[in-house]
């Protein structure tokens, strides 16, 4: 129960900060005094087994009302302070415990650690963490903070509550001991970033969060841009039990091939047009403008390719009726859109077909070009944002294809091709627009990617939860020093020793930066690494040679008939 203590200020009780009952605190170590900046203190400590970095501490201070605080902390660093002499260590011979037992130091641990601890400060249920400003006073004893401290204050809901997600357990704690929980309204509505290597397990974090979307308490809609084809395993939710809801609720997944999507050509843009045509020369793009605009106006919502053509070649003809250069070579590009399986005159995924509460759609785009994945996915984010919106101000009807009542999560994988740093990209400005506007509107955007330095850094900037894997990249581990400021430099150095499936947890969607380990999915693995020891056995398989070898054997000739005085006999 929490103690109420009557606040002099205003004559009224106040609830003090407190948590819930726990065994006795173990105490590891003794203030020293103030580290290096005015947030941090050292400690002493003997205790090897209790001090690793990362793990949380915390010291106790009295607040105004006589009520104890406790001050939680997190270690940052572990320097060797006094320990037996390095001759003894020398001589791989003598045990070293012999030695020291000798000179009559019986101590268990002989040796001696100073630990810094960044201040993170107490927990207030309503403020989240509060900096108390208070340096511990030399000799005070610093605790191991305890599993159920952790629980109550790491994070912002509880495991089985609408709302959260259950992301995995605290690495340095036994294995699901303290649960990760994340704040799902927080994650989604001020966008996220998934940030890791090649192999570290990004895409498997990114089904788990899917997952926890999908389950009863959340029920969410969710559009994953797939460009390997990894996602297509999540349809395994529809009819596993823990999806189940009470009241019957299943997730539906909709996997939808590349020769499935399709995307209108009067949704497109200008520059989405220039995008698709190969290298076109000023005075060809001065007549395709002023075409597009004709078009658009004529017919903004129904134009086609053909339409174009025809708007090209009036504005590239002569006074005379003869027809410009410009036009011909115009049509001939135009007509390769016209040809692409992707774009369509008439069928087109409208909002109202790709989101849906308790459900997730995924765009397979494995085979589609990278240009025209561009386009695809500029189209797709721009009618969704204006979706929202309008629906949002009451512009758009029930019946309409881009009304869109409800708020809606998008994933993007390889997020540095559809946002790259340094380079012009169709879908650039969509996203910028998005993840600046997109929290009052109710569309939330998840960024994923392995080169998080080769990604635009205002789109990085925008996302306020990070999830950070192993990263090995010198380049790519100083430019997230610079974008993600939230995770501390702490963890940050933490990056190249990660290991697959341990991530660094920052931003809003928790009370504070953690190291935690994901937990295993419900669903399979789609994006597994491919076993080529496997393959390359597997050619010399018995059977495989059978089979090499009917196929590379001749042809049996048939046999030529007998043939007397020009008649067969056969």
């Amino acid at each position: 129960m929490n103690q109420k203590t009557l606040d002099t200020s205003n004559g009224r009780p106040r609830e003090s900060p407190s948590f819930p009952a726990e065994d006795t605190p173990e105490v590891i170590g003794t203030v020293k005094g103030p580290g290096e900046t005015s947030n941090q203190y050292v400690f002493i400590t003997s205790n090897t087994q209790a001090v690793k970095v990362g793990d949380f501490v915390y010291y106790e201070v009295r607040d105004s009302q006589f009520q104890p605080l406790k001050i939680l902390g997190k270690i940052r660093q572990v320097q060797l302070l006094d320990h037996i002499p390095d001759r003894i260590f020398a001589d791989t011979e003598i045990d070293p415990s012999t030695i020291v037992a000798l000179v009559g130091f019986t101590h268990p641990n002989p040796e001696i650690y100073a630990v810094t601890v960044e201040v993170i400060g107490y927990f207030d249920r309503a403020m989240g963490f509060i900096n108390p400003r208070r340096s511990p006073e030399p000799g005070a004893k610093v605790f191991l903070a305890s599993n159920q401290l952790l629980k109550s204050v790491l994070n912002k809901r509880e495991e089985t509550a609408v709302g959260g997600a259950h992301l995995g357990s605290l690495l340095l704690r036994e294995e699901g001991a303290v649960p990760v929980v994340l704040d799902v309204k927080e994650m989604v509505s001020t966008h996220l970033a998934i940030l890791a290597g090649t192999g570290s397990g990004k895409s498997y974090t990114a089904a788990v969060l899917v997952e926890e979307l999908m389950l009863p308490k959340n029920r969410a809609a969710v559009l994953i841009f797939d460009p390997h084809g990894e996602y297509h395993t999540l349809a395994e939710m529809q009819s596993h039990p823990k999806f189940v809801g009470e009241d019957g609720y299943r997730p539906r997944v909709k996997v939808l091939s590349p020769q499935e999507i399709k995307i209108r050509v009067s949704s497109l843009k200008f520059f989405d047009i220039l995008a698709l045509l190969p290298e076109t020369t000023e005075r060809q793009k001065s007549f395709l403008e002023k075409a597009f605009r004709k078009v658009t106006q004529f017919d903004p919502l129904h134009w086609t390719i053909q339409d174009l053509i025809e708007a090209v070649n009036e504005a590239d003809s002569r006074e005379d009726g003869s027809q410009g250069s410009s036009a011909p070579a115009l049509e001939w590009k135009l007509e390769q859109i016209a040809r692409s399986p992707y774009f369509s005159n008439v069928e087109h995924l409208a909002p109202r077909d790709l989101f849906e509460p308790g459900q997730v759609t995924i765009l397979q785009m494995h085979e589609i070009s990278q240009e025209e994945q561009q386009v695809i996915a500029a189209a797709i984010l721009r009618q969704a944002n204006h979706a929202r919106i309008n629906t949002e101000k009451g512009k758009i009807q029930p019946g309409d294809e881009n009304y869109l009542p409800y708020p809606v999560f998008i994933l993007l994988e390889e997020a540095h091709r559809f946002a790259p740093a340094h380079e012009p990209s169709r879908c650039k400005q969509v996203l910028r627009t998005i993840l600046s506007e997109g929290r009052k509107f109710g569309l939330g955007v998840g960024l994923i990617t392995q080169r998080p330095g080769k990604l635009d850094s205002d789109i990085l900037s925008q996302c306020m939860s990070q999830f950070l894997m192993r990263i090995v990249n010198p380049a790519d581990q100083e430019n997230l020093r610079h974008s993600v400021e939230a995770a501390g430099r702490d963890l940050l150095q933490e990056l190249p020793a990660l290991s697959r499936g341990q991530v660094i947890v920052s931003g809003v969607c928790v009370n504070t930066p953690v190291l935690c380990k994901v937990r295993q999915r419900y669903t399979r693995h789609g994006g597994d690494t491919l076993d080529v020891l496997s393959h390359w056995q597997g050619y010399f398989r018995k059977h495989r040679q059978q089979e090499r070898l009917a196929h590379s054997a001749p042809l049996k000739p048939r046999p030529q008939p007998q043939v007397v005085d020009g008649l067969s006999i056969d």
